[in-house]
């Protein structure tokens, strides 16, 4: 029992390497939304008005700074509570599957187990 333990063991490893990198790759995805589209699209028509209105480039720069920022800042904090809700549904999804084929190879190993019971069975009557 203790290699099937360990077997187990190291596939839960394996799974939960696996939910984190796909959770990743999502979050990473997802981060980018419409929001942060529409926030940065505003930044840039404040800057241009501000250009059109012959403010100083020293006043609209660090304006612009500030909301590319805040967009990298909004980005970053929207994926990483992506990235721990895409984590979560990995990890259950692949425990999910993990458990149907931990319960089919064993049902396959009993039914083996059972057939080979039934034919010594009859070989010896």
């Amino acid at each position: 029992m203790d290699q099937a333990e360990a077997s187990l063991e190291q596939a839960r490893e394996e799974i939960k390497r696996i939910a984190a990198r796909r959770a990743e790759q999502r979050a990473r995805v997802a981060r980018w939304d419409l929001d942060v589209a529409v926030f940065l699209f505003a930044v840039l028509i404040i800057v241009i008005i501000l250009l059109f209105q012959g403010v100083a480039v020293e006043i609209v720069s660090p304006i612009a700074l500030f909301g590319l920022v805040m967009v990298w800042l909004v980005g970053w904090r929207r994926g990483k509570q992506l990235y721990k809700s895409f984590y979560r549904e990995e990890l259950a999804r692949l425990e999910k599957t993990l458990v149907k084929e931990t319960a089919a190879e064993q049902k396959i190993a009993e039914t083996i187990e059972e057939k080979v019971q039934k034919a010594l069975r009859d070989r010896w009557k």
